[in-house]
């Protein structure tokens, strides 16, 4: 039998704020942190807004001997380490990136480990700019010869910063956490767009499942708001023109099909997952159980602009598959749902797919399941927004409530907006597909 697995620590980082309290506010006064851009020049831009996180700084979220560190963090290293240093406190846990200050459960480091899921992380235009300029030819044009061949000047590539590889590669994610907090259990990175959280939660719970670890630092982080990021993510056809627009709730309107597009975001989305009987023997506050986990890949990759060209099938299978697979995990009949966390993203063809997975599985049902919608108020967070997603799924079933949520409306082409409230919740279908094709979906249990 199982060991079976619960949420003991929330460490939302986003726009909204640091932590599930700022996060869970923002959605039930249903207010946006999406604004203009301000981490560098986005005029040239299509996309001018975004969910930023401001006024954190990593220093204050690593200990002292660890700073020097920071200077080869990229953004979405940050992110993910303050992320996973909220949900340790939330957890209660004190890890060898605590202070001496500091009281808490103090973990077993061979039995805790971390699966993080990450981005293509983004070069700093800067850092890149000081190399390639070096690397023109006689017209002024771009030389590979002169980026990397000796013979052929001073080798560009050799004025990047002597780390740089080091600051860029997806697992430095989990690599400085692990590091910083002494995780010496299983260890793993995964990147699969906006299911990468998703992903990672579910590997974390099938190592804690299986006994290899008592717990877990699990979830997902990732940052586009920079130059090179931003155009490939437009590129996708997953973001909106916002032209001079300042206002989100004018661009991004989830399964609405008046909805202009979509609008990025950055955050981290950790959380710390635990065997049950390891969360009680300390006296954990225990937020939700992970009943179910569910994953699949859609037929190809799912980009807005070609999709449903060459077909009249409007259902995204890779997220019915693996909806479908959660709550076989789980032992959950459709019927039995309260709540659905999906991605939402305000792109009508990828919308329209997600309604149609949705559907395939609840029927009609779908029209009256609250669907609580974060990405119009934080932006598509990418990496983090599984994360995200199921650090809100665990505080509605921890405080039986719902913050501001949506309904269907018949059409399934537009909703309709309801109050906060307190409602009996026993199961939680969190759940989103990505860019990349991959799909996850968590059933989490009260």
């Amino acid at each position: 039998m199982r060991s079976r697995v619960v949420i003991t620590g929330l460490g939302p980082v986003c726009s909204a704020g640091v932590g599930i309290d700022a996060l869970w506010q923002a959605l039930q006064e249903g207010q946006s942190s999406i604004s203009p851009i301000q981490n560098f020049d986005a005029s040239g831009f299509r996309p001018k807004l975004a969910g930023e996180v401001r006024d954190v700084k990593i220093r204050d979220y690593v200990p002292k001997s660890y700073r020097k560190a920071t200077k080869v963090m990229a953004r979405d290293t940050e992110l993910a380490v303050i992320a996973a240093k909220v949900a340790a406190n939330d957890a209660g846990l004190t890890t060898r990136g605590s202070e001496e200050s500091d009281v808490g459960f103090e973990i077993d480091p061979h039995r805790t480990g971390c699966q993080i899921g990450a981005g293509l992380i983004a070069a700093d235009t800067e850092e890149l700019a000081r190399a390639v300029v070096s690397a023109e030819d006689e017209q002024g044009l771009f030389s590979m010869e002169k980026w990397g061949t000796e013979s052929h000047g001073d080798s560009a590539m050799n004025n990047l910063p002597p780390l740089w590889l080091l600051k860029y590669l997806p697992n430095m994610l989990a690599c400085h956490v692990t590091i910083i907090h002494g995780l010496e259990g299983p260890s793993n990175t995964i990147m699969g767009a906006e299911a990468s959280a998703i992903l990672s939660i579910g590997e974390s719970a099938r190592v804690i499942e299986r006994g290899s670890a008592d717990m877990c630092f699990s979830g997902g982080a990732e940052s586009r708001i920079n130059p090179l990021g931003l155009l490939r993510w437009d590129y996708s056809g997953r973001l909106a023109d916002t032209k001079d627009e300042t206002d989100s709730s004018k661009i991004t309107k989830p399964f609405c099909d008046d909805s202009i597009g979509g609008i990025i975001g950055e955050a981290g989305g950790m959380l710390v997952l635990e065997c049950e009987d390891h969360a009680q023997n300390r006296i954990a506050k225990t937020y939700a159980t992970i009943a179910g986990f569910g994953s699949a890949q859609s037929t190809s990759p799912i980009f807005a602009k070609l999709q449903n060209k060459n077909t009249e099938d409007k259902i995204d299978r890779g997220l019915e598959a693996a909806i479908e697979a959660a709550l076989r995990d789980a032992g959950t009949a459709p019927e039995e749902i309260d709540v659905i966390i999906p991605l939402g993203i305000g792109v009508l063809e990828l919308d329209q797919l997600e309604i149609g997975a949705l559907s395939s599985v609840f029927t009609d049902r779908i029209n009256d399941i609250p669907l609580v919608l974060p990405t119009h108020l934080i932006g598509n967070t990418m990496a983090a927004h599984g994360g995200i997603m199921t650090a809100l799924g665990a505080k509605c079933l921890y405080k039986q409530c719902l913050p501001k949520y949506f309904t269907l409306n018949q059409d399934k082409k537009s909703t309709t907006q309801h109050p906060t409230q307190d409602i009996p919740i026993e199961n939680v279908l969190v759940c989103t597909s990505s860019l990349g094709g991959q799909a996850g979906a968590l059933v989490l249990k009260r």
